[in-house]
């Protein structure tokens, strides 16, 4: 890692991501700043009436917001990433069989992946979302049982990573930003933190 204020346009803080995801570690690991790592412990409910496309952000808000410890010369950055098939959400499962259930009802459709990400110091806060389309093959029941079966994906919402086996064999194309289904916008991010 290099120091955040040799790379262009970045601001010179400390930055600390909000998110125990070793998925979005990797990722802003992968824009070459330094920062340390927290989690942070937050209700991820939202009222049944806000719009599905809101949620993540709100989400993601709602993380930044939480935490106390905020100190000067800090960005925190926080995220929060949805599935919606149709007009539904599909969250992390529950378990093995919910996975499989959810990766079914992914099965030859086309989806929308939602990365809300907050941004936020001791002194103003911005917010944005992230769209991508994801476009999965039909998926036989033994490759879904494969990939459930091998790889426990229950930690990420949709019940699948694109980085992992279901993402190399199974995704017949993305339209958008294919780090934002991994969990992190990075260009996006990287041009928020530029005008931040």
């Amino acid at each position: 890692m290099v120091k955040s204020n040799t790379i262009p346009g970045l601001p010179d803080c400390e930055y600390v991501l909000g998110s125990a995801s070793p998925r979005r570690r990797q990722l802003l690991g992968g824009l070459g700043i330094e920062f340390k790592q927290i989690s942070i412990d937050a209700d991820e409910s939202f009222s049944a009436d806000m719009p599905i496309n809101e949620v993540a952000e709100h989400l993601a808000v709602r993380k930044s917001n939480v935490y106390a410890n905020l100190q000067p010369n800090e960005l925190l950055i926080t995220a929060d990433t949805v599935v919606i098939l149709g007009d539904a959400i599909i969250n992390k499962p529950e378990d093995e069989d919910a996975a499989k259930s959810m990766i079914h009802r992914l099965s030859g459709e086309e989806h929308t992946v939602i990365t809300g990400v907050c941004l936020r110091t001791l002194d103003k806060q911005h917010a944005f979302s992230e769209y991508t389309q994801v476009s999965f093959d039909p998926l036989p029941p033994e490759m879904v049982d494969f990939y459930v079966d091998t790889f426990k994906p229950l930690d990420k919402a949709g019940a699948y990573g694109i980085q992992e086996w279901i993402g190399y064999v199974g995704i017949k194309g993305i339209r958008g930003c294919y780090y934002n289904v991994m969990g992190l916008p990075l260009r996006s991010l990287y041009q928020a933190l530029c005008a931040f």
